[in-house]
């Protein structure tokens, strides 16, 4: 599948979202794929090329109350991830993740003397505008809700005092691993202390998998912090890689998602899937 496919598939899942949710019953693959102007046996074939599954079950992955069922039956708490070495490398597949995080007075700074190349690049969930240093990622921004120009801005507001330049080659191969799960991706993590805590608490959630805001708290030894905790969870600059979809409400809401809630359904749904298959 190429990037162009895996963007273009995303477009159709986003459509679907809001199909399901307008629609109070099911509706039969023909009807959907009809909805979708596509048929039933190309529909059929788009899925699994996407996900790996039926778009009957697929439509139960991205069901509203999909959330608390990943809370009741998949709920991890981090100490047991981290003790199981679910963390860092071993979370995405054969993705070999490296991380190093800047220093306070670093990111004091707001990133002066920082040269940061960027680029926009097609992924699973829409275009991504990727931003990264010469020791790895420290942005990946997903634009098909809020577009171009707010996730452009978005991100040099983070570091409003870096160098920046247009030079997608010199991250692409780190943001292609990262999108295939596959090879070596290098994050740059670049915020406050007690965001680099919580950012490095969400790398220890498995594939698949979720926990909550409170969760974090705890096990970042903030019990009371949870507020401040959901904060620091939507200001994750490289969204994705870390996790920051995984993290829910202890109600079993799904909270909110700095670049949309469809591209959050449509992360945990296709986790959700292909660890099912």
């Amino acid at each position: 599948m190429t990037d162009l496919d895996q963007s273009y598939h995303y477009n159709v899942i986003r459509r679907a979202i809001d199909l399901i949710d307008a629609t109070d019953s099911d509706l039969p693959l023909d009807d959907l794929a009809g909805e979708m102007g596509m048929s039933p046996a190309h529909f059929q074939r788009l899925f699994s090329a996407w996900v790996g599954v039926s778009p009957k079950r697929y439509r139960q992955y991205l069901a509203l109350g999909h959330a608390r069922t990943l809370l009741a039956e998949r709920f991890t708490t981090l100490e047991a991830a981290q003790a199981a070495g679910l963390s860092g490398s071993g979370r995405l597949h054969d993705l070999f993740l490296r991380w190093e995080a800047m220093s306070p007075g670093e990111f004091a700074r707001r990133g002066a003397g920082l040269s940061i190349r960027y680029g926009w690049f097609d992924s699973p969930f829409g275009e991504a505008l990727a931003m990264g240093t010469d020791r790895g990622l420290c942005g990946l921004a997903f634009a098909s809700e809020i577009g171009r120009e707010a996730a452009m801005t978005d991100l040099r507001a983070r570091w409003p005092e870096a160098d920046y330049a247009e030079d997608p080659a010199a991250i692409a191969p780190w943001v292609k691993a990262g999108f295939a799960g596959r090879g070596e991706a290098r994050l740059h993590m670049i915020g406050p202390p007690f965001g680099i805590k919580v950012w490095e608490a969400l790398l220890n959630i498995p594939t698949g998998h979720v926990t909550t805001y409170s969760e974090i708290a705890r096990a970042i030894g903030h019990p009371r912090a949870v507020r401040a905790v959901g904060t620091a969870v939507g200001r994750n600059p490289v969204s994705l890689l870390i996790p920051c979809h995984r993290a829910l409400r202890k109600s079993g809401g799904l909270g909110g998602y700095h670049w949309g809630l469809p591209v959050k359904r449509a992360m945990l749904a296709r986790e959700s899937a292909r660890a099912d298959g």
